[in-house]
């Protein structure tokens, strides 16, 4: 019987490389040399290191199932390796993604963005890694939507006897922890109310409702829920599984084809488009942006990776650059005006709480000027329509 392979992505910001815009390549070399130790121990069977903008990203395969311990704990000890080095070239936020001095066993919750899927390995097993700069886990609420959800996107959704049955949606509420599975296409417009609001609700996985298997994956760590005040983006990465029964290479690409508006960039506290490039071209340093993503494909053979394929390496994508500069252009000049700013409740951990304690004082009632309470409509009562 056939073994299930684990596919675990794990980073982490451990220190930029002038500023916020890139990794030093001995950080890199530092994670190498554990995760090459876990693999002549057995623990992974194979293993890649590279880097989006400043983060650090560890893609791994082992047999050891989600979550577990050693994998887990070999991913704290590469990042405090790489820590150590970036502490020893004085690189800007070393270990700011490490909210603990100690492992616990886990990293979820630490700081580290976790997408891991344990899967019984296909004839053909074609994945990509989606790792994204300078944005929040709430960027791939739109692009997966479009895979999975989107007959515009995807037409193996109207032609293709594997896809047609639609696709089922973990979404997670972040604010109150909590979750839900919805069903597509039939609850399509109760999902679509979820994943408009991504600063709060996040997809967390996708799975195929024909076959039950998991389809995608992504992180949904917030650091500012985490460490209770703002010490850096969340930098999310997601993984999809290609061809089959799921959405084609192709199929799975398009979204980014359009350069959508994401929360993050600048301090994370701004709105900007979505810029899919290669990774050596993933180095933000227009006000620390625009937010990028790059989209590394592997084929898994007996959980080795074969690759990677830079996916956005390719003129196809120069168009979505190009309205993604557009784009920058245009909010940029709005400064410290929303949209381009976050809107207040997302600026929670920035100067703003300190701002308004410092001020209340100076903050005067105006005489028959009070604001009226919001109208709200009961459920049991019925709304007039003229």
């Amino acid at each position: 019987m056939a073994r299930d392979i684990t596919l675990s992505v794990i980073k982490a910001d451990v220190g930029g490389w002038v500023g916020h815009s890139a990794m030093h390549p001995d950080l890199e070399a530092a994670a190498r040399e554990v995760l090459e130790g876990a693999r002549a121990r057995g623990l992974l069977i194979d293993y890649h290191v590279t880097h989006c903008g400043d983060d650090l990203e560890l893609i791994m395969t082992h047999d050891r199932g989600v979550e577990s311990p050693d994998v887990h704990g070999t991913a704290w000890e590469a990042f405090e390796k790489a820590t150590e080095v970036a502490r020893q070239l004085k690189l800007y936020g070393a270990g700011q993604d490490l909210l603990s001095d100690a492992f616990s066993g886990n990293v979820k919750g630490m700081g580290p963005g976790v997408a891991e899927m344990a899967f019984v390995e296909r004839k053909s097993e074609a994945v990509i890694v989606f790792m994204g700069d300078k944005t929040s886990p709430g960027a791939w609420n739109l692009p997966l939507f479009k895979i999975f959800a989107d007959p515009f996107n995807t037409a193996g959704l109207v032609i293709s006897p594997t896809l047609h049955e639609g696709f089922r949606f973990e979404v997670h509420d972040v604010l109150k922890h909590k979750r839900i599975t919805l069903s597509c296409p039939e609850e399509m417009y109760d999902l679509l109310m979820f994943l408009g609001a991504p600063a709060r609700f996040n997809i967390k996985a996708v799975y195929s409702k024909a076959t039950g298997e998991i389809a995608a994956v992504s992180s949904t760590e917030r650091l500012s829920l985490m460490a209770g005040r703002y010490v850096g983006k969340d930098d999310p990465v997601c993984v999809v599984r290609c061809q089959s029964q799921f959405p084609a290479v192709g199929e799975v690409l398009e979204p980014f084809a359009f350069p959508h508006i994401v929360e993050g960039w600048m301090r994370g506290s701004h709105h900007g488009p979505l810029m899919p490039v290669s990774a050596r071209e993933a180095r933000p340093s227009r006000f620390d942006g625009p937010p990028r993503v790059v989209a590394l494909g592997f084929q898994l053979a007996d959980g080795r990776l074969i690759g990677p394929v830079d996916m956005f390496d390719d003129p196809s994508f120069d168009e979505a650059r190009r309205q993604a500069n557009l784009i920058a252009e245009y909010l940029r000049r709005h400064g410290p005006f929303e949209p381009h700013r976050l809107p207040l409740e997302e600026m929670e951990y920035t100067t703003m709480p300190e701002l308004m304690g410092r001020l209340a004082e100076r903050m005067e009632e105006m005489d028959g000027q009070r604001a009226a309470p919001s109208a709200t409509v009961r459920q049991d009562e019925e709304m007039e329509v003229d």
